[in-house]
């Protein structure tokens, strides 16, 4: 099972969770296209069809039996007959995904079949405390063209106010539900006036089917739509003044593999670990990890399904735990395995946590996958949250999150200039010297080419 994520190395079901995870788009490219949507009545009732197959699955499958205190049967109703008055078909789906959006959870979310486009709009955002940043421009996009840059505080995305609450929902609006050849924002650079721009995003054409049976079609998936996300590649240096550094982008790695960072770490005597950007991952990988720093067994938190609750282990590795200085870095986008693992290292006293606060996004969850058609196969998946984590100190952490012990906020201007003033407070900390415009260049973005 896994917390926001999933080991791409295995089966089908846990790859499928990776898209949940990160909140990429729809689970299979149907034909359907930005441009010029029909809606007749076949496309309606494989939209009511859809719909009904939601409700089974939440009805079934939802942790809490009381769904948060959702009229499932009133919820639903309502939405059958908005989808019955629906004029387009982003509007029906937009209605569909509405139904577990209400739930206000992090990871119950409706996946539509997507479009035969992939779409990257060549930027990147994210909430930094309070407010809203351009945090990365591809080169050569029609953002850098159009003179928009890093450290740019976006005050309006179509004309709406991004808010830490409601970002990872505009995300999932305008990747999966409705995707669109260019959005307009309205920024300000540091020092700046503010400025409405109208950025065009790269289409790229593909084929109109696919299935995702197979794990090589998976994977060709994934890497198309991550050109809009962090690079996933694990990155690290093994000797900064002493200390490892290590930038960890997912909880994806085997035990076996997680030993073999852990190894090096050990040489030296301070490890920084990098958990901003972080969504989640495999629960084997969490829990393998939190053993690296325990001599004996640790209770993680109590996994809350919805018949049991059972406890979540830490096994520890004995006499290979790493016994240095641990430093955590988390932020708005660190979610689920990300947020375990801080939590436990800050409640344990064992490890200092420094950034912003996190995602509050700690669910497990599980996609459930639908065709519906003959002649021509339309798919769609539903993702279900089976479990929440209660913590040791009786609390969850969603909608919550996890408050750094020492809250640091890079600013406009450090992200403009590149500097990282996070990661070299948390190398201060260790002891290592090292100033924010170096500590910018050791992990670069990597965009996809």
């Amino acid at each position: 099972m896994n917390f926001s994520g999933v080991d791409v190395n295995i089966s089908r079901t846990r790859k499928l969770i990776f898209l949940v995870a990160f909140g990429l788009v729809g689970l299979v490219v149907a034909p359907q296209s930005l441009h010029g949507q029909g809606f007749d009545q076949i496309e309606r009732g494989r939209a009511l069809s859809m719909l009904s197959i939601v409700k089974s699955d939440l009805k079934n499958n939802y942790y809490d039996p009381n769904f948060r205190g959702m009229d499932v049967e009133a919820r639903f109703k309502t939405a059958e007959e908005k989808v019955k008055q629906a004029t387009s078909l982003s509007q029906a789906f937009g209605i569909i995904a509405q139904t577990l959006l209400d739930l206000n959870d992090s990871h119950t979310k409706f996946f539509p079949p997507s479009r035969p486009e992939s779409i990257n709009y060549g930027w990147r955002m994210q909430m930094i405390g309070d407010k809203c940043y351009v945090v990365a421009v591809k080169p050569d996009s029609d953002a850098e063209a159009k003179g928009l840059k890093e450290g740019d505080l976006l005050l309006a995305l179509e004309r709406f106010k991004p808010t830490r609450r409601d970002l990872w929902k505009m995300r999932y609006y305008y990747s999966a539900l409705s995707p669109r050849p260019a959005l307009r924002v309205l920024v300000q650079s540091p020092g700046g006036e503010p400025r409405d721009l109208e950025l065009k995003a790269k289409i790229k054409h593909g084929q109109v089917v696919r299935n995702l049976t197979t794990d090589i079609e998976i994977n060709d998936y994934i890497r198309e739509i991550e050109d809009d996300f962090r690079n996933r590649r694990h990155r690290y240096y093994e000797n900064v003044g002493g200390a490892f550094v290590w930038n960890m982008p997912a909880f994806d790695l085997s035990e076996s593999a997680i030993d073999e960072m852990m190894d090096k770490a050990s040489k030296r005597g301070a490890l920084v670990l990098d958990l901003r950007g972080n969504g989640g991952g495999a629960e084997v990988t969490l829990l393998r990890l939190i053993g690296q720093f325990f001599d004996k067994d640790l209770k993680v938190a109590d996994v809350k399904e919805r018949k049991q609750t059972k406890p979540l282990i830490a096994k520890t590795r004995g006499r290979s735990t790493y016994s240095g200085k641990l430093v955590i870095l988390i932020d708005s986008e660190s979610g689920s395995s990300s947020e375990l693992f801080a939590r436990v290292m800050q409640m344990e006293k064992r490890g200092v946590v420094v950034g912003d606060l996190s995602a509050g996004a700690v669910m497990r969850a599980r996609v459930y996958p639908h065709d519906l058609g003959a002649n021509t196969l339309v798919s769609f998946g539903v993702g279900i949250t089976n479990a929440d984590a209660i913590m040791t100190d009786g609390r969850s952490l969603e909608n919550v999150g996890v408050t750094p012990d020492e809250l640091l906020l890079p600013s406009g201007e450090d992200m403009a200039a590149k500097r990282d003033t996070v990661l070299a407070h948390a190398l201060k900390l260790v002891g290592v010297t090292m100033t924010p415009e170096k500590a910018g260049a050791l992990f670069p973005i990597i965009w996809e080419k």
